[in-house]
């Protein structure tokens, strides 16, 4: 046990300062880099404490919304002009609809005049940090009321993932590495972080590990080759325009995106599909120790066929669901079916459903290959160690012998 729990410190210790140095690596500001016209920008978290004049009134094409221009007295609650109290002129519309009432937080947008005096260029958006931050309690305080220790495991995976992916990944792909070898790198190291810090060092995690890259690996074949045939890459993506623009003067690759943003969103479903199989063989095969090689496998195929078609709904009703807006106007205008099949968009939604749902079907037969091979392979060498000690207990009890 004490080993174990030695391993896993470990592990984890190991994980984490690669982690760092990475990250730290990655993420060194460049000396001669002039800041953008984004981080020029004064941003700040402000609350109305007076409407000076209203003339938004609802209107009937936008479903009630108000429409029109209020002029607002705000007081500046963060950053460097914290305590400022400024007028502000919000215009109010159908799309940027930030109708703002006594009291409400608001994002400010400041600047200078050609008199050097600060002003509020614009109102962006509402203030939604304390919403978006009680959620996030909420949801963490249920996986741990609900899930227990096994919760708050998975919280600190979730967390590894996400955080390996801003600060490793996108640095990674920004400084030209090929996006796809990438996203296999961070995503077997990801799903390994994830899954240690869910199951610790066990036959399990490694049965779940490596099922959950081969299917990484499959989906992203498949996808490669369905993007050759086609043809289609990065560059038929709607953000392509600004990607195009940033990559002119850095080493950004933008062919290889298309693939990778794919693999990320089928890496959550491809590590439950895997912890699914392996904990559910696992428990069959400590229930029964005696079973064999193939009827672990067997069983393995059984459950991954069950979670075959859950999962393969998810992937696909989730990119489904992301062009939902998109199908509506074909409805609208009446597209023909020959144009909605062949737009770029549509067929990348439809192509990052099935290449998902391929990589769950790969992982099932490795994941079953896996679990079978690697339980009884350790419970050999179980029995082998036992039957040794016993061997050796009876050589000792036989000197005692007449």
């Amino acid at each position: 046990m004490r080993k174990n729990l030695r391993i896993k410190i470990i592990t984890a210790v190991v994980m984490l300062l690669l982690f760092i140095g990475t990250a730290i690596l990655l993420n060194q500001p460049d000396p001669d880099e002039v800041l953008s016209s984004a981080q020029k920008r004064i941003f700040a978290v402000a609350k109305v404490t007076d409407i000076l004049s209203d003339n938004a009134a609802p209107d009937s094409w936008t479903e009630g919304r108000r429409i029109g221009e209020q002029n607002l007295e705000v007081t500046v609650l963060t950053g460097k002009y914290k305590g400022k109290v400024l007028e502000a002129v919000n215009y109010v519309n159908a799309y940027f609809n930030v109708d703002a009432k006594l009291g409400t937080r608001v994002i400010v947008r400041l600047d200078f005049n050609d008199a050097g005096e600060l002003y509020v260029l614009s109102i962006p958006n509402y203030d939604r940090s304390s919403v978006l931050i009680i959620a996030l309690l909420a949801f963490a305080l249920l996986m741990v009321l609900v899930g227990g220790k096994q919760g708050a495991r998975a919280l600190f995976g979730l967390l590894f993932t996400l955080i390996n992916l801003w600060y490793i990944l996108i640095p990674l792909v920004l400084k030209g590495v090929p996006p796809v070898m990438a996203t296999i790198i961070i995503a077997a190291y990801t799903s390994a972080g994830a899954l240690l810090m869910l199951t610790g060092f066990t036959k399990k995690t490694l049965c779940a590990f490596l099922g959950c890259v081969g299917g990484v690996i499959a989906a992203g074949v498949f996808a490669w080759l369905v993007t050759l045939m086609t043809p289609i890459n990065g560059f038929n993506m709607s953000e392509a325009e600004e990607m195009v623009i940033r990559a002119s003067d850095s080493p950004l690759q933008i062919s290889g995106l298309l693939i990778s943003g794919l693999l990320l969103a089928a890496l959550g479903a491809l590590m439950d599909t895997s912890m699914s199989i392996v904990s559910a063989l696992h428990e069959v095969y400590e229930q029964n120790p005696t079973i064999t090689k193939k009827q672990i496998f067997k069983s393995g195929m059984n459950i991954g066929r069950d979670a075959m078609g859950t999962m393969a709904n998810t992937l696909i009703l989730a990119f489904v669901g992301s062009a939902f807006n998109l199908m509506i106007l074909f409805q609208i205008y009446e597209y023909p079916m020959i144009q909605i099949l062949n737009s770029d968009m549509i067929v990348i939604e439809i192509l990052q459903g099935i290449a998902g749902s391929v990589g769950i079907i790969a992982t099932t037969p490795l994941v079953s290959a896996l679990c079978a091979a690697v339980f009884k392979w350790s419970r050999k060498e179980e029995i082998e160690k036992s039957r040794e000690v016993t061997e050796k207990d009876i050589h000792t009890f036989s000197e005692f012998l007449p």
